[in-house]
């Protein structure tokens, strides 16, 4: 097979072969070579799926005639499997971004014009690049239909959901299917759908971004591929990075048609789930199916980004049996600490009430505590402080001169730092922890304080500090 690439390279260039080097291809069964000559480098593939070669090469050859950043074709023999298209380099986004990341211990900015320079092309090729595509090339099917969205959400049943042994009634889960692929129908699919929009398919080139492995793409919503990016699970980006960039995706879609972001909005978390559904799928039938264990190392990432949609999002449809099985997987401790992930911890601790009931937590996965205050010593008893909280100075000294709640804050110290230290090495993303007094106003909310306080110092993880009272 090398040999019939070097031939169509010498037949091609009119130029000798001076050396012919495999590439690694990631999650494809596609080969890849770099196949040099004195005077240039160009890369030579042989996949054996006739019909995604000619929608690759006919959706290259298109988007290349609108100006769109796209690797050349220079040459194909469609009958011996293999083609040959520019060399855009080695440096994908994603190594981009675990360099920066290494360099900044953080999200930099530079990285953030980047991935800002990517949600910018992106509409040209779903606009520009879709307006007057010939979809009878699209491969395997010409649009994301319903059959599309069954074909995703059963990988995902099948491969993911069964291999790792999660409970649900299969006909209601079928249900939940229906009604969710009629809500994703009701947003405009009348654009170019890149199908596989992440990290690993975006070259960088002399600081500008190049696109490649759109395939698989048909016609569908804007929805979905600005959700393949955002939620791109090893990316792992920030998520108020996410929010920031979804703006100035739809300013750039503006620029090129009226865009309505309600009704945008309305759909995207739906296509969200699925985009997330999808990956899940190919994790499970590459890693456990097939074997590939580094596909498992995406695991708790797509994990952790199901939990931060269970507790955002409101999605306005009736799926239980669905969300039940999210709810499952976010509370899989097993799921969570495949390969080397390293997810970061948030706190959330609140103080209450008991005359307005125990915090429910319906957003995260139901672990943590809730503390009774009300055996401590409690300073609403005194004229001087009723009208005051904990957040007052006057209210700190006198709970400074109580023994009582350092003994017990010491106490709680200790529990609590135990949880958090086994929640990360177990990577869970989410721990509660309640406080409730009779008014919700002192003893809960200097508990609540002083645990936040107590945490921020100790442990490298978020803390987010709630009181429920005070701030109703």
């Amino acid at each position: 097979m090398p040999e019939n690439l070097k031939k169509l390279f010498e037949d091609h260039f009119r130029e000798e072969v001076k050396k012919l080097s495999p590439l690694a291809a990631h999650g494809s069964n596609r080969e890849y070579f770099r196949i040099t000559s004195a005077s240039r480098s160009v890369i030579g593939a042989k996949n054996q799926d006739r019909l995604e070669n000619e929608a690759f090469i006919a959706f290259s050859r298109h988007f290349k005639s609108k100006g769109l950043s796209v690797p050349e074709i220079y040459s194909e023999d469609l009958d011996k499997q293999i083609y040959l298209q520019q060399d855009l380099g080695d440096v994908t986004l994603f190594d981009h971004l675990l360099k920066s990341r290494d360099e900044s211990k953080g999200f930099p900015d530079k990285l953030i014009k980047t991935y800002e320079q990517v949600v910018e092309r992106l509409p040209e090729f779903q606009i520009n690049g879709g307006a007057d595509l010939d979809y009878r090339k699209s491969y395997p099917h010409h649009s994301f239909d319903r059959q599309s969205m069954m074909w995703d959400l059963n990988y995902f049943k099948y491969y993911f959901l069964k291999l790792a042994h999660i409970q649900f009634n299969e006909q209601q889960l079928e249900k939940d299917f229906r009604t969710f692929t009629d809500f994703l129908l009701q947003a405009d699919g009348s654009h170019f759908l890149y199908r596989d929009f992440q990290s690993r398919n975006i070259m960088l080139m002399d600081n500008q971004p190049w696109f490649i492995d759109y395939q698989g793409g048909r016609q569908g919503a804007l929805q979905y591929d600005i959700a393949s990016l955002l939620f791109d699970a090893k990316a792992d980006l920030p998520f108020e990075v996410r929010e920031h960039l979804l703006d100035h995706y739809l300013n750039a879609v503006g620029k090129l048609i009226p865009i309505d972001r309600e009704a945008f909005t309305k759909h995207y978390y739906a296509f969200v789930y699925i985009r997330i559904m999808q990956a899940m799928g190919a994790y499970g039938y590459r890693g456990f199916y097939e074997r590939k264990t580094h596909f498992l190392q995406s695991i708790p990432y797509a994990i952790r980004n199901l939990e931060y949609l269970v507790r955002k999002v409101d999605l306005p449809i009736d799926i239980p049996v669905m969300m039940d099985v999210f709810q499952q997987l976010i509370r899989s401790s097993a799921l969570r600490e495949f390969g080397k992930a390293n997810l970061r911890l948030k706190v959330r601790i609140s103080s209450f009430s008991y005359k307005h009931g125990v915090p429910v937590d319906d957003r995260g996965h139901g672990g943590g505590f809730v503390f009774d205050c009300r055996f401590l010593p409690n300073p609403g008893r005194e004229i001087a402080y009723k009208k005051l909280s904990a957040n007052d100075q006057e209210v700190m000294d006198w709970f400074a001169d109580k023994p009582d709640m350092d003994r017990w804050l010491k106490r709680i110290y200790s529990m609590v730092d135990t949880a958090v230290t086994s929640y990360e090495e177990q990577n869970f993303t989410d721990l509660m922890v309640a406080f409730g007094c009779t008014g919700g106003q002192h003893r809960s909310v200097h508990s609540a304080n002083r645990l936040a306080a107590h945490l921020e110092e100790t442990h490298d993880i978020d803390v987010v500090l709630h009181h429920r009272e005070l701030e109703a």
